[in-house]
């Protein structure tokens, strides 16, 4: 779903853009944004939120967690294990003089050497446990060895390689020049694998969060019993051009 201001104005009345908002989504990415409507529900959000990146570190020995993320994302190669969990810090580099910043994981020793061949695309879904910036578009490039389609910032060399591969293939599709900066276009379905130039395959598809009426009704959290509080499963369809890559795959193995 895409909202314009105007929307924003008639859904969340003296919204003046940055308030409300109780998390963020990359730029260029999609999927489900949760928002507050009022000032008390935005705070109560805002510590659901917090508890996730917290407690982090917990979750993975197998507490219980109130909030849950799963994105979907079409990555180039495939990962070496079907399945698995990836636990590696990050820290922000400046490049460019100083004129643009990125981020990197902070041990090398932790990366994956990629496939020696593009040999197509892998469907994966993604469930953070913490909300760093560009989390998942780092791990999947730079630690699993598959950046995901349309992420040039992190995934360049992937890409040029799989024009390389389309270039040489049987098909007729063709991945054009690299853009030194990815442009905006108007046609929301353009930007598949079919396409010249690729839009960013990353979308948060669903997400579970507590249902904070109860929370709100009694006015202080510590007083709620955490039994009451029921989950909300949230769920956005994938966008046009993921939609398109998608239907793609599943008809044609020339992609794969």
């Amino acid at each position: 779903m895409i909202l314009s201001l105007l929307d924003l104005y008639y859904l969340f009345p003296g919204w003046r853009g940055h308030e409300f908002a109780v998390h963020r989504l990359d730029r260029d990415s999609s999927g489900i944004l949760v928002m507050g409507r009022t000032q008390l529900s935005t705070t109560v959000l805002h510590s659901v939120f917090r508890e996730k990146t917290i407690g982090a570190s917990n979750d993975i020995l197998g507490s219980k967690r109130i909030l849950h993320k799963k994105y979907w994302a079409l990555v180039i190669g495939s990962p070496r294990r079907r399945q698995g969990s990836v636990s590696v810090p990050l820290i922000k580099v400046v490049v460019d003089n100083g004129k643009s910043e990125r981020i990197t994981v902070a041990d090398n020793s932790n990366r994956l050497s990629g496939q020696h061949a593009v040999t197509g695309y892998t469907w994966l879904e993604l469930s953070p446990l913490t909300g760093r910036k560009h989390q998942l578009r780092v791990h999947c490039a730079e630690v699993l060895g598959t950046p995901i389609v349309g992420d040039y910032k992190y995934g360049r060399q992937a890409h040029k390689k799989l024009g390389h591969y389309l270039e040489s293939s049987s098909d007729h599709l063709k991945l054009g020049d690299m853009p030194s900066k990815v442009e905006k276009d108007t046609d929301l379905e353009s930007g598949s694998i079919s396409d010249e130039q690729f839009s960013l395959h990353l979308h948060c598809k669903e997400m579970v969060v507590p249902d904070i009426s109860v929370v709100l009704q009694n006015g202080n959290i510590s007083d709620v019993d955490s039994a009451r509080i029921r989950d909300i499963v949230l769920r956005a369809p994938l966008p046009a051009h993921m939609q398109r890559s998608w239907d793609l795959l599943s008809s044609n193995h020339s992609f794969r």
